[in-house]
């Protein structure tokens, strides 16, 4: 074992699952979660049809899940790196299990808002100590699985779905009890693995949402954190109404294709992100940006000529821009941080992707119903996340005109102060 592989708090291991194999529970930690988080999307014109509900709930049924994931971000996000990984792991998963038993009997919206209410916050709390516990373990491996797991959990859960509900009995049962069953396997191996950091004090302090930020992390944020918001609202507007309008623009009522765009998006960014992970950061969140608009650009084309094929080529594309600029939020912040702030700066980043999955999303459904309807509701989305994709990228260039002139100042005052310019732009940044 190499020392990117030991864990923080010791070299053994005292438990039967060792580091490298409890680095692979841990992501599919992550890959479980997120696909439980898209499972519902094929299913919401089935409950939309058996409770009679308007387009509005169903995306108030998405926003809600976001803000549920939001709230436990920012009172539970930073638990972990206090009282341990397993512990916060252990009891997430448990609450994620509850709320897959609640999707299965759900008989009506009421159900269906509390399932995603514990599930939004099970999901709040897990992921900032899952994401910190595959760096404690192997920080550079842990970093792109941070950014790899969640597009090929919300890809499998979507497309998994469609198919459970289109071609197996029970469709509003049967997903959620097999999601149950792996919860439960996992909570059972969490038990086997080592903890991965020392406890500290602090930790009913962590419980009061706070949102300050180490002095080391806070200039990758503001460089990360518009590309992060731009990438989330694409995947909540493939989320609310991506089901809906695929089935408009194909035709069909079948659940599949009411998956099938979230789960190209979303599978097309994980892949991104794994082929992109040894490229510079900064690179790739450009990458992501130009890809987004592309992506997003053809798509709107593809929605104007009713052209099926264009809009899954544009969301593929858009994948590209979703996977890349993920991981390069990522990876511009977390190398920054120390392993006992991981799971607060993490979660913090999640905070931003969740804003921008969940407020853009909830006001679509509203403008679906109040407003012009599907297709322009979606054009009005889709013209909205280009712009917050252009924000993105100005926002970057100015970072980098800032920072290159920081350097320069540096390097200048290396003359009258003889110290190595590297040296002297470190102390200026």
């Amino acid at each position: 074992m190499n020392a990117l592989e030991q864990p923080s708090r010791s070299t053994a291991s005292s438990r039967p699952i060792q580091p490298k194999a409890a680095f692979y529970v841990l992501a599919s930690i992550l890959v479980s979660f997120l696909a439980a988080s898209s499972a519902p999307t094929p299913l919401y014109a089935t409950y939309q049809a058996e409770w009679d509900f308007t387009p509005i709930t169903t995306t108030i049924v998405f926003g809600v899940y976001a803000i549920a994931v939001l709230s436990g971000l920012l009172v539970l996000g930073k638990l972990s790196d206090h009282v341990g990984r397993r512990p916060v792991l252990i009891t997430a998963i448990a609450a994620q299990a509850a709320a897959m038993l609640m999707f299965s009997i759900a008989g009506g919206v009421d159900t269906l808002l509390i399932a995603r209410v514990v599930q939004g916050l099970s999901t709040g709390a897990a992921l900032g100590a899952v994401g910190a516990a595959m760096m404690d373990i192997n920080r550079p491996r842990g970093t792109v699985a941070n950014a790899f797991a969640p597009g090929l959990g919300t890809a499998t859960g979507s497309l998994v779905s469609g198919f459970v509900v289109q071609y197996l009995p029970a469709p509003t049962h049967l997903i959620y009890l097999g999601l149950f069953a792996v919860f439960a396997a996992q909570a059972f191996a969490v038990i086997l693995i080592d903890e991965t950091v020392s406890r500290e004090p602090g930790a009913l302090a962590t419980l009061v949402p706070d949102i300050r930020l180490p002095r080391s992390v806070r200039a990758a944020v503001t460089a990360a954190a518009p590309v992060l918001f731009a990438v989330w609202a694409l995947a909540g507007f493939y989320g609310s109404l991506g089901p809906a309008l695929v089935r408009t623009l194909v035709g069909s009522t079948s659940a599949v294709y009411g998956g099938l765009g979230l789960f190209v998006l979303a599978g097309i960014a994980a892949l991104s992100a794994l082929a992109l992970h040894k490229t510079r950061a900064t690179t790739v969140m450009y990458t992501g940006i130009a890809a987004l608009i592309v992506g997003v650009a053809l798509t709107l084309l593809s929605i104007r000529l009713e052209w099926p094929a264009l809009f899954f080529a544009g969301t593929a594309v858009a994948g590209v821009g979703f996977g890349s600029g993920f991981q390069g939020g990522i990876r511009t912040v977390m190398p920054l941080a120390k392993a006992h702030e991981s799971s607060g700066v993490l979660s913090l980043l999640f905070v931003v992707s969740y804003l921008g999955l969940g407020v853009p999303s909830v006001g679509a459904g509203v403008l679906v119903v109040h407003g012009g309807g599907l297709i322009p509701t979606s054009e009005e989305y889709g013209g909205l996340v280009i712009a917050l994709a252009l924000l993105a990228l100005g926002a970057l260039l100015l970072r980098g005109r800032q920072y290159r002139s920081l350097t320069l100042t540096a390097a200048s005052g290396t003359r009258a102060s003889g110290l190595p310019s590297t040296q002297k732009a470190e102390r200026v940044a």
